[in-house]
């Protein structure tokens, strides 16, 4: 029998995962919440993310009790930043932007739930959002900010590019930083921070591609005076927020108590549906596409093959939306998105223990220049954490991919690129947490397989 993540993390059952190390200054705020009284929960992604990263979290939440219709995760429009904050950019968000979509968000939950006040908890761009709505008057309905690997001190500060929101010297982080307390008093904070694994808290500008020069930021930079924070250990800027053991202290946090279990606990029969979106001008956003076709295959997890026809199929309409799809908590799913100017794209997931309606799918961005030779273009996605550290394995057909460089965290995809002699062939992408087996499907013909942990 081979052991992975998902099994070791099931038989832990009420265990404690993990063991945060406290920095100084952090209790300044008690939580609002006592034990019981756990307000409703938005969470917020970051830059070019959307909501469906959060599904993980959400299943663990509700394996602890939080009724699914007390949460919430949000999609802003355009999640990607603007170049320049004060400039209109197509395809992107000002952090003014971003402000209103999420008070506007807030107000749905409070309006659904009834609540007096929501907890936030946000990934990296997402806590700017978080932060940015409660300083401009949004205090009074949030009782928790949780921000997880948020560049609360920038990416970088220095005197170049003055009006990015990622600069620390900017007039954006300034005036969120502006004060003997980085808070908002009567919201309890808590910032999440790797040691030393976050590419973008780092002193040394290599990960943002200026080798040798100083960022004028450190690994301590997502911390916040007044909140309580802690560090994660060697954790990457992804994990920091959609890692078991970053559950634990979100939960924690905005709980007051410890969660029952780590572990997701599998339903009996499981409804898929989810949002089709896609990449015009080669920026992701969050817009809906219409007149795409989703099919949803089982596959055999030791082959890749479908096995037999489509359990689910059906075309989008103006709001984007696909499913529900039914499908039992053990299958290896392959989702085949045809969308409008986009490839053919294969999506081959590990099985979903639990129902959600986060399943968003993006076609794969189109064929370039570096795939001209190529027979086949297979993607690893790894979309709550990056490739490359030493703590990762990843394997395709026993070998590991060039694009993978250990001890560097990369990003969250890599590319294999595959002979014409290699359509067609099932390729076994072994993961530390998972194994996922895709088919290689011929560049030729437009297509592209994307082998993707759904855990």
């Amino acid at each position: 029998m081979k052991l992975s993540r998902r099994m070791i993390l099931q038989g832990a059952g009420s265990l404690p995962f993990a063991v945060a190390s406290l920095r100084t200054g952090a209790l300044a705020q008690p939580s609002p919440a006592g034990p019981g009284e756990v307000p409703p929960i938005l969470f917020v992604h970051g830059n070019g993310d959307y909501d469906a990263l959060w599904m993980t979290t959400l299943w663990r939440m509700e394996s602890n009790g939080i009724a699914r219709d007390r949460m919430a995760a949000i999609n802003f429009t355009d999640p990607n930043a603007r170049s320049d904050d004060k400039v209109e950019q197509a395809g992107r968000s000002s952090t003014e932007d971003q402000r209103r979509e999420l008070a506007a968000a807030i107000a749905e939950l409070k309006r659904r739930t009834g609540a007096g006040r929501v907890a936030l908890v946000g990934s990296s761009r997402g806590g700017y959002a978080i932060r940015n709505a409660i300083r401009n008057g949004g205090g009074g309905d949030v009782s928790h900010a949780v921000l997880c690997g948020t560049p609360n001190h920038g990416v970088f500060a220095t005197d170049d590019q003055p009006n990015s929101e990622f600069n620390g010297r900017g007039a954006f982080l300034r005036s969120l930083n502006d004060g003997e307390s980085e808070v908002t008093p009567g919201v309890a904070f808590l910032t999440l921070r790797s040691d030393g694994m976050d590419k973008y808290a780092q002193a040394d500008g290599r990960f943002i591609g200026k080798p040798g020069t100083p960022t004028g930021v450190s690994v301590e930079g997502p911390e916040l005076k007044g909140a309580t924070n802690l560090v994660l250990g060697a954790l990457d800027h992804r994990e920091v927020a959609f890692h078991p053991r970053a559950f634990r202290e979100i939960y924690k946090f905005i709980a007051a108590r410890e969660p029952a279990r780590i572990a997701i606990v599998p339903e009996q029969s499981v409804r898929l549906s989810g949002l089709v979106t896609g990449t015009p001008g080669g920026a992701p956003t969050n817009r809906p596409v219409a007149g795409a076709t989703v099919d949803v295959f089982r596959v055999d997890p030791e082959t890749g093959e479908r096995k037999g026809s489509a359990v689910y199929s059906a075309k989008t309409g103006a709001d984007g939306r696909w499913g529900p799809a039914q499908v039992e908590p053990s299958w290896s799913l392959e989702f085949a998105l045809v969308a409008p100017d986009a490839p053919t794209t294969h999506i081959y997931r590990s099985p979903f223990p639990r129902s959600s309606d986060l399943v968003h799918l993006r076609a794969a961005r189109p064929l370039g220049p570096a795939d001209k030779d190529a027979g086949a273009v297979v993607i690893m996605s790894r979309p709550r954490g990056y490739f490359g550290l030493p703590r990762d394995v990843v394997l395709l057909d026993g070998k590991e991919p060039s694009d993978v460089k250990s001890g560097v965290p990369t990003d969250s995809t890599a590319t294999l690129r595959l002979s014409a002699g290699e359509v067609g062939r099932n390729i076994v992408a072994q993961f530390s947490e998972e194994r996922i087996v895709a088919r290689a499907w011929p560049a030729s013909e437009n297509r592209i397989a994307i082998a993707e942990l759904t855990y």
